[in-house]
């Protein structure tokens, strides 16, 4: 698919807009974007897992472009599932079928060949080769380098919910004079959700768990959002101003208070055009950076920023792991740690060691060891709590729980993200 994402980008930087796309859904890409699904995952409303698929492989390919070609395809619902937010709420996923993540997958890969070059450089999240470490590194960039003073903090309510998909298919046709290729695109956004049993309508919103959504609500917010703040920021505002988004998660970063007060009234206007919503009770302005030297802080990526002095004496902005998100993957480990009690200590160290190493590389930033502590001494305490009340004879004394440790050992917290920005 490299080639046919090459040639693609070639043609947007020549032409803009882009048409004759469907002649990339091809076996081949299809075949690519099979091997690509990993396997194991949850299936969809059809049940059909991806060593079922891959039996007749070709077999089944042919099909679907037949149907393609006809116009006779049509994705099925997504089946829905929910998992805890941390305060008290569900979060809606959906898991789409076998088949639609392969047509989906060679559609996102179309979507970025044309998006990639458009999309501004301020833009993070779900984006080949760049990740929540790196716009936190340019928040810290901004913070440190340039004249930053104000942080307008702002939520958009239930954003995925609430996409608009006339706006959606506006955006898309901007770009794209695909005709055929924006159908499909219809087809998935309206395709419903399974839910105990029952159908329901997607009328607005992009389910998240599907292949495209990603680059979907990053095409909606770069229209909504980031070229907009570009085109304000030349023509309505005087001091410096900067933002740096991952996904629906964004901060703006001003060098006046006033200007900071004024681009908020605008935003909640700017949003309410497209379908969107401030959420206020989570929104903020605050005097922030080297110039204000305040205590206040804000979440960005899962992580609270303050300002703080460096071993050097030099202000910096350091990070420690968000208390709503530490509550989170708190509960989260307890709930597998006692599910796994009656396990063996060996094998429970071992699965818990790849949890501690993906927590540690995403929380793992300068700065974070702290928060990194708290999370290991967390995960050891309720081990040993755990395999004390397996046997009810509380023979496991945590004199003989730290030898056994030294046997079968917890990883230990490690710094991955070291410079400071």
């Amino acid at each position: 698919m490299e080639k046919e994402k090459t040639e693609i980008a070639s043609l947007v930087e020549r032409y803009g807009k882009v048409q004759s796309l469907m002649k990339y859904i091809n076996k081949d890409t299809l075949k690519e974007s099979y091997e690509k699904q990993p396997k194991g995952k949850a299936v969809g409303v059809d049940g059909v897992t991806k060593e079922e698929y891959g039996e007749e492989l070709d077999e089944n390919l042919e099909t679907l472009l037949g149907r393609m070609k006809k116009f006779s395809y049509k994705p099925y619902p997504v089946r829905r599932a929910y998992i805890p937010k941390g305060d008290g709420k569900m979060r809606g996923l959906g898991i789409p079928s076998f088949e639609d993540k392969v047509v989906q997958g060679v559609f996102k890969e179309i979507l970025e060949a044309i998006y990639e070059p458009k999309f501004k450089e301020f833009s993070f999240g779900f984006r080949p080769n760049r990740s929540c470490h790196d716009a936190i590194q340019r928040v810290n960039k901004h913070i440190m380098a340039d004249k930053v003073n104000y942080i307008v903090d702002a939520d958009i309510k239930g954003f995925f919910d609430n996409i608009d998909h006339e706006w959606m298919i506006k955006f898309l046709e901007h770009d794209i004079a695909d005709k055929n290729f924006i159908r499909y695109i219809k087809r998935f956004l309206i395709g419903g959700v399974m839910e105990d049993g029952k159908r329901l309508e997607t009328e607005s919103g992009t389910i998240q768990g599907g292949l495209i959504s990603p680059v979907l609500a990053n095409v909606y917010l770069h229209y909504a959002l980031d070229t907009w703040f570009d085109y304000v920021k030349k023509r309505e505002f005087q001091g410096e101003m900067y933002m740096v988004r991952y996904a629906d998660d964004f901060v703006c970063l001003f060098q006046y208070e006033n200007e900071a007060q004024k681009f908020y009234k605008m935003l909640i206007e700017r949003l309410k055009k497209f379908g969107l919503e401030i959420a206020e009770d989570k929104s903020k302005i605050m005097p922030f950076g080297r110039y204000k030297g305040t205590k206040e802080s804000f979440d960005f990526l899962g992580f609270t920023h303050y300002n703080a002095t460096s071993h050097w004496g030099k202000y910096c902005v350091l990070h420690r792991t968000s208390k709503k998100k530490l509550k989170i993957k708190r509960e989260a480990v307890k709930k597998w740690i006692w599910e796994h009690m009656h396990e063996s200590i060996a094998d429970t160290t071992e699965a818990l060691n790849v949890k501690l190493s993906g927590h540690y590389r995403y929380y793992g930033i300068y700065g974070n060891y702290v928060g990194l502590i708290k999370y290991y001494v967390y995960v050891r305490q309720e081990l040993w709590k755990s395999k004390r009340r397996r046997d009810q004879s509380y023979w496991l004394t945590w004199r003989k729980y730290q030898g056994i440790l030294k046997i079968h050992p917890l990883e230990t917290p490690k710094i991955y993200v070291t410079s400071a920005y």
